[in-house]
This record gives C-alpha cells, structure tokens and sequence, in this order.
C-alpha cells in the first residue's frame, strides 16, 4: 500500500470530523461519560481493526480514548487503509 500525499489526506480530513494529521498519523481524541464507556469504544474498536487487519495505537486515560493510524507496512506513513479505519471508528463513535 503506497502512502497518501498530502492533498489526499486532506480531502479525507474533510470527511473525518475531529480528526488531525500529525507525525505521520491519523489522530483524534474521544471523550466519554466514564471509563466503561471509553472501554467497550475500545473494544468495539478493536473488533474492527481485527477484520479490517489494520491495528491503530490507542491510548486511554480514564474516560478519554486517542487514536493513531498509520500504515507500517508503508513506512509508517498514512494510507487509504487509515483512513478506511478512521471512516469505521467514526460509525462505531
């Protein structure tokens, strides 16, 4: 999978509210009512993932969730399969 160039992420960011490009990744930030809530969005999440066969860095602090996509297949940088993750975790938020 090649990386994307710049104008391509910025067209997909325009699909994908919240969500920044930063250190050669995908990155948002998810807030929820307690750490239950940010879990089970984790765990959904990583279902995901799973089927997709593309694994994000997630980050959690009590009810707060980050996420990072990038591609390590493609030098750790962003492809459509990041952004074809960031699309699902927006349909599971």
């Amino acid at each position: 999978m090649e990386p994307l160039e710049q104008q391509q992420i910025e067209k997909a960011l325009k699909e994908l509210s919240g969500w920044k490009h930063e250190d050669d990744k995908l990155w948002k930030k998810f807030e929820f009512s307690d750490f239950k809530e940010a879990l089970a969005f984790i765990v959904r999440v990583g279902l995901e993932a799973e089927i997709m066969g593309h694994h994000p860095n997630l980050f959690n602090v009590y009810n707060s969730v980050s996420i990072g996509l990038q591609t390590h297949d493609a030098g750790n940088k962003v492809t459509e399969k990041d952004v074809n993750l960031a699309m699902a975790i927006e349909s599971i938020a």
